[in-house]
């Protein structure tokens, strides 16, 4: 199912084969929270632009249109024309971030739907549940993200809490994947490590949730507010705790020197909304950092947004024309400018497993950060 194909230093290079086909590691996930990415895109734009694994939201998917539908519509492949894999996170984030009146106990969650203020319960059985009726290729374990704030007694009681409701996803799945009328009767099923910034936590929540021994394992509760360093600090600590023959996902990260220095501690996935938000707001991400196409100083510049990127967008359109739809809001430069800061992770996971298949990914990783940080002013 996963197998490393070259280290250098921490750093993996790998492949995940799954029931949708095999992910080359590290990757990163393209994010469709509601089945479909913000910007226009569509899947058939994704595959263009390399694309390997789209990323979509179980909390988000169940308010609207609701699972029962897409399980009616045949999962969620078939209801987005996608043949490629899909991970699901669990809702938990959501849940935490988005319900403004909510109440956690041993069962679950009770939330008001932040669409239409109906009430929600959402536990481990209710979350396999719906992500089963989605049908993804990757589900993720129902979890607490705590503040990373919190105190430290409180996120210890919710990872111990985590750690029984992981049992409870496990039992859940391995009864779903036995019905015939199940839509992927080969659902995998990741669990995730929590402990907020406290070493111990995560060390002992990591070494727990190892000996469940699941296709692979998640590190949650990560750039929630802490600074960079502390980040690495934690992934420091916890992948090393996590199985070395299983791909470790770090969930919602990040920036393009996140992704660098995260894969230099051996992490294999990742998630960020970052290039499509970004992207509708008018920042381009670059081999010499971000630009705000909405600036002035590129109003006639009839260069593409980075020269030599391959993307489709900076082999036909100019900067100038770009700037020209944003600031007319034509949903057009808004597609463009997603597209292109899709293009630009794609590529650069491209160009990450090159260099650790080639034994030079720590050189890479210094020139390319070295770019991020001194290029803009070239741009």
């Amino acid at each position: 199912m996963y197998k490393i194909i070259a280290k250098d230093g921490r750093a993996k290079r790998g492949e995940f084969t799954t029931v949708h086909g095999t992910v080359q590691t590290p990757v990163f996930m393209n994010v469709g929270t509601a089945a479909a990415i913000k910007g226009a895109v569509s899947t058939e734009d994704l595959k263009v632009i390399g694309t390997q694994i789209e990323l979509s939201n179980t909390y988000h998917l169940h308010v609207r249109p609701g699972d029962e539908v897409i399980k009616k519509m045949g999962g969620l492949h078939r209801f987005m024309n996608w043949d490629r894999p899909i991970l699901t996170d669990s809702g938990g984030f959501q849940v935490f971030s988005l319900a403004k009146l909510r109440k956690i106990k041993e069962e679950g969650v009770s939330f008001n739907s932040h669409i239409d203020g109906r009430k929600i319960f959402m536990g481990p059985e209710e979350s396999i549940q719906i992500q089963s009726n989605l049908g993804s290729t990757i589900a993720m374990a129902f979890d607490e993200c705590p503040s990373s704030v919190a105190e430290k007694e409180y996120i210890k009681n919710s990872v111990d809490r985590t750690t029984r409701w992981l049992e409870r996803c496990i039992k859940k799945m391995n009864e779903l994947n036995a019905l015939d009328d199940t839509v992927n009767k080969n659902q995998l099923l990741f669990g995730i490590n929590q402990g907020g910034i406290y070493e111990d936590i995560r060390i002992e929540h990591a070494r727990r949730i190892r000996e469940f021994d699941l296709p692979g394992y998640a590190i949650g509760g990560l750039a929630v507010g802490e600074e960079h360093s502390e980040m690495y600090r934690v992934l420091d600590a916890v992948v090393p705790e996590l199985p070395s023959d299983k791909p470790v996902y770090l969930m919602g990260v990040g920036t393009p020197e996140n992704i660098l220095e995260a894969v230099d501690r051996g992490v294999d996935f990742f998630d960020c909304v970052y290039p499509s938000r970004n992207g509708r707001h008018g920042h381009a991400y670059t081999s010499f950092g971000k630009i705000n196409l909405l600036n002035a100083r590129f109003e006639t510049d009839d260069r593409p947004i980075e020269e030599g990127c391959g993307c489709p967008v900076c082999r036909n359109h100019s900067r100038a024309y770009i700037r020209h739809l944003l600031k007319a809001g034509e949903m057009l430069g808004m597609r463009f400018m997603v597209t292109h800061n899709l293009y630009f992770y794609n590529n650069l996971m491209t160009e990450i497993r090159q260099a650790i298949e080639e034994g030079r990914f720590s050189e890479y990783k210094k020139e390319k950060i070295k770019g991020f940080r001194e290029g803009e002013q070239s741009l």
